[in-house]
């Protein structure tokens, strides 16, 4: 770890742009920092966690961090990265969603040092009782249109067709009046975000300048890509959440594990709190063998113990495995169907697995891991046949209820890779 934290930042290629001044600031003193955090959702999710990770960062080095939850800037919505109007939703669901939201955050920061304590605000605590006139005399008198819409966010959508909604447009003064508000009452001096919070950042900073004659400062880092060109922190069913619920820890460990040489190494320094020496080594080991995947590897390890703790960890590995022959021992119903989504999958009645079972070829046709019981005979003779990944040795074995994982699955491999989930039902 660099001793200066702006250096650590750089080094890990996090900073994107920065008010003058910031890197002066986070030496001389330690500052109280937030970064706000939108409620559309009951959980955050891997785009979030570039500037979540970052202000953990800040906190290690002894700043102070405030992870502000949108509570109230939610209910107008962020314009900023999106090409349409977001739905609007209501007051008591952006309060169910802050609460799961801030329960997720003490995954990433230290609400119990003594020195320099997280917190948690929610800016709906002094938005939501604000009073149109006054606001737009004390507030609304430091911005200009023209101003405004040179702003990225919403130029852009004053270019589509679609507008901008004055309730969008408005969205800029609410940002900014966080910032001032907190500037005021918990002597919070930096906003961070991710690049395209840019222009509501640098307006909040010029509200204070303006509004009071105080000096506040911003940085925001770089919206992560991929090196195929796809979007990062997507997969083919949809975004990669931090919440269990979502998104399962076996889920999330493969997002990860999954991970493209090229960009794997940028990651370890966004994601993880490894120390340069250490990526510097799995930066070397990837040029070398990068059929090992030991980066990707300890990539999944570090986000998965970070976001979910050790007994996750402990089982998205285990399930890992599975897919290479790893035992099957322990897993949950739920484990195994999140396992084996992606393969080819049949059903078979419980009542055809009863009394003396079933022939293990008659299983093997009947699913059409075979084309016909010959074939499934052949392939059981030739050792390329394992039930539950269990060898299956003689012809003749039969499958009864005994054999099913959980009481409602089993799971054929054929040769080393070919994988069948069979459901049984009722």
């Amino acid at each position: 770890m660099s001793p200066d934290v702006f250096e650590e930042l750089k080094w890990r290629g996090m900073v994107y742009d920065y008010v003058e001044g910031v890197q002066d600031l986070l030496a001389r003193e330690k500052v109280t920092i937030y970064n706000g955090f939108d409620a559309t959702a009951d959980s955050l999710h891997i785009g979030h966690m570039v500037p979540l990770i970052a202000l953990a960062r800040l906190q290690r080095f002894g700043h102070h961090p405030i992870a502000l939850a949108g509570g109230g800037t939610t209910m107008i919505g962020d314009p900023s990265g999106k090409a349409t109007e977001r739905k609007l939703i209501t007051r008591e669901e952006v309060e169910a969603n802050v609460d799961s939201i801030k329960k997720q955050l003490a995954h990433f920061l230290d609400f119990d040092v003594k020195a320099n304590p997280a917190r948690v605000m929610n800016n709906a605590d002094w938005l939501l009782n604000l009073n149109l006139v006054n606001f737009l005399r004390d507030i609304g008198k430091h911005f200009t249109i023209n101003a405004m819409i040179n702003k990225d966010s919403v130029k852009t959508r004053l270019e589509r067709e679609e507008g901008l909604s004055f309730t969008e447009f408005s969205y800029m003064l609410m940002q900014s009046y966080d910032f001032l508000h907190l500037y005021q009452h918990e002597g919070c001096k930096l906003q961070t975000g991710g690049s395209d919070q840019w222009g509501n950042i640098t307006a909040g900073a010029e509200l204070i300048r303006r509004a009071i004659g105080g000096s506040a400062y911003g940085m925001v880092y770089p919206l992560i890509t991929k090196s195929d060109g796809s979007k990062f922190g997507k997969t083919e069913s949809g975004s990669v959440w931090l919440s269990a619920e979502r998104t399962s820890p076996y889920r999330f460990y493969q997002f990860w594990l999954n991970t493209d040489d090229r960009d794997v190494v940028p990651y370890l320094k966004y994601f993880t709190f490894l120390a340069q020496a250490e990526i510097q080594e799995l930066e070397q080991a990837v040029a070398a063998h990068p059929e090992q995947r030991e980066a990707q590897r300890r990539l999944a390890r570090e986000m998965t113990l970070t976001v979910h703790g050790n007994t996750a960890l402990a089982k998205a590995e285990q399930a890992a495995q599975v897919l290479f022959g790893g035992a099957m021992d322990g897993l949950s119903a739920a484990e195994i169907e999140d396992i084996f989504a992606d393969v080819p999958s049949s059903t078979l009645t419980r009542e055809r697995l009863a009394g003396g079972g079933m022939a293990v070829i008659d299983v093997l046709a009947d699913s059409g891991v075979t084309q016909s019981k010959g074939e499934a005979r052949r392939a059981v003779t030739e050792g390329g046949v394992n039930l539950n990944n269990r060898r299956v040795s003689d012809a003749a074995q039969t499958v009864t209820v005994n054999d099913l994982l959980e009481g409602g699955f089993l799971v054929i491999r054929r040769g080393k890779k070919n994988y069948h989930l069979i459901k049984v039902i009722d």
